[in-house]
């Protein structure tokens, strides 16, 4: 079965980075598209960014585009999300997820219900 584990939350303040990663259990990540989700207290779950299985594509929210980027290290079957100029407004539960067996155009758009195998999430607070 398939399992992730995020690792790499924490307490920075405004305008740090972190990275955040993605590790696999029990199976190879190549096979997967992997998104990165978050959420914040009282508002629904958001994608942020999401990856092909290939490494050569990636997408992200608006809201991270420029300070975030994704990619994927196969030798380690882990995928990171490395966060800089982080917000106040990034705080939250990040989360990722392994796409489901659909097209990239359809991955890329970040419904979580494209995605399953969700980690238990590691926790980002940016605060002053």
């Amino acid at each position: 079965q398939l399992q992730l584990v995020e690792s790499g939350g924490g307490l920075v303040q405004p305008g740090g980075s972190l990275r955040l990663s993605c590790a696999a259990s029990g199976f190879t990540l190549d096979y997967y598209a992997i998104g990165w989700f978050r959420q914040a207290p009282g508002k629904e779950r958001e994608g942020v960014s999401c990856i092909s299985s290939s490494g050569g594509s990636t997408n992200y929210a608006d809201s991270v585009k420029g300070r975030f980027t994704i990619s994927r290290d196969s030798a380690k079957n882990t995928v990171y999300l490395q966060m800089n100029n982080l917000k106040p407004q990034d705080t939250a539960v990040y989360y990722c997820a392994a796409g489901r067996p659909l097209p990239w155009v359809t991955l890329a758009t970040m419904r979580g219900a494209d995605f399953g195998s969700w980690g238990q999430g590691t926790q980002v607070t940016v605060s002053s």
